[in-house]
């Protein structure tokens, strides 16, 4: 049996199925188990409470609400908000301005600190700190989870920072952040750092301060955003991909594995390196997702306008970009013309400019069909 405080161990004693006394030397931590399984957790009565003699005011024994289940050895403080069907497990806590939306489950040895809100069937793998006690909210909505050892919504680690300011995280619904990752609150009170919807964040993912995560995004093992990062949608990075801090990465590219990106990167494109340069378009990832042929090859054509030199009095990208706007097909697609937007976007001010790419010269393929 684990070992429980002292004075819990009246009200552990009415609800498990043996004694609280220690097992003997022949025992294993295994059988121990077997006996224990779920039966370990019920809901717990302020007549329970009240007939174990123990104060219902003691955070460490707050009465589960409605349907909910609380372990004994669970400390949930009584300011606490649990909602219906929440399952709490062995050794988490649940600080004072916690928030837990319906059916929540809250693995062993997860805890909540500060003011946290967490959205309805949300779950907390063993090991997951979500919140911090500073000033600010973490606010993450439905259907999310938090993976084992992973750190959402803590101090930012920007020297910048100063003690008492209000820092904010914003999750949206749906999204999987695994194990070991880390997602960090803003910099200041005047920004937040937001994730999106549908994310999968996978292990020893970094998020820094203020970053700002669209929608369907895929950021295998490793990844690291660094501070003020944007990213948009649909974007897929290689495992250990990092960003340098106020990057903006557009909708639809694909970071390869190791890629070290100091710049922007335009939506559709594909960029592997240290540093990174361009490698081509996200030729595959369109497919995925249901670009047709059309638009596909209208993409592949402008590309090659823009970065395949034909002739030696081609100019600069400024000149490139302006007879693109000429195009007579190219201009009416409208993926080419997001395309174009994005590229010039990247020489606006605060950007960090284009990531580098190859002037290469060579002969532009007229067969690419485009009606």
């Amino acid at each position: 049996m684990l070992w429980i405080r002292r004075s819990s161990r009246r009200i552990c004693a009415q609800l498990l199925p043996f004694p609280l006394a220690p097992p003997a030397a022949s025992t294993t931590f295994n059988s121990i188990a077997k006996r224990c399984r779920f039966e370990m957790i019920h809901s717990t009565s302020r007549d329970d409470l009240q007939n174990s003699g123990i104060s219902s005011s003691e955070p460490s024994l707050l009465p589960s609400p409605g349907s909910s289940r609380v372990h004994p050895t669970a400390i949930v403080h009584s300011q606490a908000t649990i909602g219906e069907r929440v399952s709490i497990g062995p050794f988490c806590s649940v600080g004072p301005g916690a928030k837990l939306g319906s059916g929540c489950t809250l693995h062993p040895n997860s805890h909540i600190f500060g003011n946290t809100h967490i959205g309805d069937n949300s779950t907390l793998f063993p090991g997951a700190i979500v919140g911090a006690d500073i000033p600010g909210e973490t606010v993450i909505g439905k259907n999310n989870s938090i993976g084992c050892y992973a750190v959402v919504g803590v101090k930012c680690q920007d020297l910048k920072y100063k003690d008492g300011d209000e820092c904010f995280l914003r999750i949206g619904d749906n999204n999987d952040i695994r194990e070991h990752a880390s997602v960090h609150r803003s910099s200041k009170s005047t920004d937040s750092t937001i994730i999106g919807d549908s994310n999968l964040i996978m292990g020893a993912c970094h998020i820094a301060h203020d970053v700002k995560l669209g929608n369907s995004n895929i950021l295998a093992n490793g990844t690291l955003l660094g501070g003020h990062v944007v990213v948009e949608n649909c974007i897929h990075t290689g495992g250990g991909a990092a960003v340098h801090q106020f990057c903006h990465i557009g909708s639809y590219s694909f970071l390869a594995g190791g890629s070290m990106v100091d710049r922007d990167v335009p939506t559709y494109m594909m960029v592997a390196g240290n540093r990174a340069e361009l490698r081509g378009l996200n030729l595959e990832g369109l497919r995925r997702r249901g670009f047709s042929e059309i638009e596909v090859n209208s993409l592949r054509r402008a590309y090659q306008r823009l970065f395949v030199n034909s002739d030696e009095n081609a100019g600069g990208i400024d000149d490139r970009l302006a007879i693109l706007d000429l195009d007579a097909k190219l201009s009416k697609v409208e993926v080419v013309l997001q395309m174009i937007q994005s590229v010039r976007d990247c020489f606006g001010e605060n950007r960090r400019g284009l990531c580098k790419f190859r002037q290469v010269t060579g002969i532009i393929d007229n067969a690419i069909d485009i009606p």
